[in-house]
Order: C-alpha cells, then sequence, then structure tokens
C-alpha cells in the first residue's frame, strides 16, 4: 500500500464511507507479511516513496510469483529484477499483468505508466553495457522518472558524447554505465556540475576482472560529485538516482 492509497483510506473514513474498523482490516498486513521463505516488506512505499523490488536471482520461480503477488495486492510498478526466462514464463503465467523488458532482465508486474517528474540521463559506453543500462533506465521510469537514453558514448570515441553536452546539463542527476576501463564517469564528472552515479559493468576482456578494474577506476575518480554503486547494479543507480531526481525537481 502507497501513500495515495493510505490517503484516499482516510478520506473514506472522514467522509464516513468506510468505518474505522475496516479501514483497520485493510491496514493489518502492514508492515511485513511473513510467507515463511520471505517476509515480503509492505510497507516500503510508505517509507521510500516506490514499493519492495524483488531480486529473483537465487530464487524459484514459484517464491518469486508468491511474493510479486503479494505485493501486487497494493502496489503497482512492482519490479522484478535479474528475471531469468524461467521467472519470466511464471510471471506472465500467473495471470499477473506484465511488461517485459528482456534487454533488461527486468519484468514490471502491474504497470502504471505516468508522466515522470524531472530528467535523469542514462548514458552507456558501449553496447555491450546495455543490459546494465537498460536496468537502470526502467527502473528509474518505473519509479516515476522521466529518463532519456545515450548509448554507445564510451571514450573510445568523445565525440559521441559531445553532441549531448547540452541535454546532460539539463538533467537533475546522471548515471553513467561503463565496463573495460571504467573511464566513462570521470569524464561526465568533469564537464557537468550535476551529481554522476556511476555503475561498473563486468564488460571486458581478463585483466578487467569481472568488472573489479572498472570499479577501482571509478572509486578512484578525480572529478567531483561522483559516487559509485556495486558492479552491474542498475537498480541501485536508478534508486539513488530517483530520490535526487525527486527531491530537485521538489526544491525547483
Amino acid at each position: 500500500m502507497d501513500k495515495e492509497k493510505v490517503r484516499q483510506l482516510l478520506e473514506a473514513v472522514a467522509r464516513g464511507g468506510l468505518q474505522p474498523d475496516q479501514a483497520l482490516a485493510r491496514l493489518r498486513d502492514l508492515p511485513v507479511d511473513d510467507l515463511r521463505f520471505a517476509r515480503v516488506d509492505l510497507h516500503r512505499s510508505l517509507r521510500h516513496g516506490v514499493p519492495e523490488a524483488v531480486f529473483c536471482q537465487g530464487k524459484t520461480p514459484e517464491q518469486v510469483v508468491a511474493i510479486v503477488r503479494r505485493l501486487a495486492e497494493g502496489h503497482d510498478n512492482i519490479l522484478a529484477t535479474r528475471a531469468d526466462p524461467g521467472v519470466i514464463a511464471a510471471l506472465t503465467a500467473a495471470g499477473l499483468e506484465c511488461a517485459v523488458h528482456a534487454a533488461a532482465r527486468l519484468v514490471v508486474v502491474k504497470p502504471l505508466a505516468h508522466e515522470g517528474v524531472g530528467l535523469i540521463v542514462v548514458v552507456s559506453a558501449g553496447t555491450s553495457d546495455l543490459p546494465v543500462a537498460e536496468e537502470a533506465a526502467v527502473t528509474a521510469e518505473a519509479m516515476g522518472n522521466r529518463v532519456e537514453r545515450l548509448y554507445d558514448c564510451g571514450v573510445a570515441g568523445l565525440h559521441r558524447l559531445v553532441p549531448h553536452l547540452d541535454r546532460l546539463n539539463e538533467a537533475n542527476v546522471i548515471i553513467a554505465v561503463a565496463g573495460m576501463e571504467g573511464a566513462l564517469p570521470s569524464v561526465i564528472g568533469g564537464l557537468v556540475d550535476r551529481p554522476v552515479i556511476a555503475v561498473p559493468t563486468s564488460v571486458g576482456y581478463g585483466a578487467s576482472f569481472g568488472g573489479v578494474a572498472a570499479l577501482l577506476a571509478m572509486l578512484n575518480s578525480c572529478a567531483p560529485g561522483v559516487s559509485v554503486v556495486n558492479i552491474d547494479n542498475g537498480y541501485g543507480a536508478a534508486a539513488q538516482a530517483n530520490q535526487i531526481n525527486k527531491l530537485a525537481s521538489k526544491v525547483r
């Protein structure tokens, strides 16, 4: 249950259209529901503004469906991240309304389109970084942000990034996704006065050590205003960008 649904519930009680005991019955499951294998956080959207996301990796399809089904009783735009084909098939077969984003390895359950606020720009260094970049972009959109994508703009061809500098300077926050040597966030951080969230990916040859080289490069960036999330963590970058963008939009 999100803030708007709680507000509607309280307004119904105030109007006399709902008895207090009825409202209490609808709130009785907050804040968590114990499914034995998972304790579903039904209170997350009241605290953070967005419902709990379901990280599918390591869970059985049946577990994912049970968690998502419970969340769907009171929420829209539920994110099922790192969803493999088996999980995607189980979610769609369960009769849940699903928007499948195969490139992002992500499913949005009960998708609700709305006009996004502010602007988050997601930039990827290369085409190979798209799965992580798309996870960030789709997540940010589902959380209610306006998102623009700039892909394949890495340091091997900076002429592909330069034409977009005006757009980068309009963003409230930029998500920069890069593997290999992970230099893109430092370049962007040195060109704009916007917070940059760096996402290292596991893309690269042997000495990239599965993204560790990019992670260390980003952590050692000399450009101010660059923060770093974990390797391949597009969701985490989007969650941070969502908070920055919503705050900046409110202030402005």
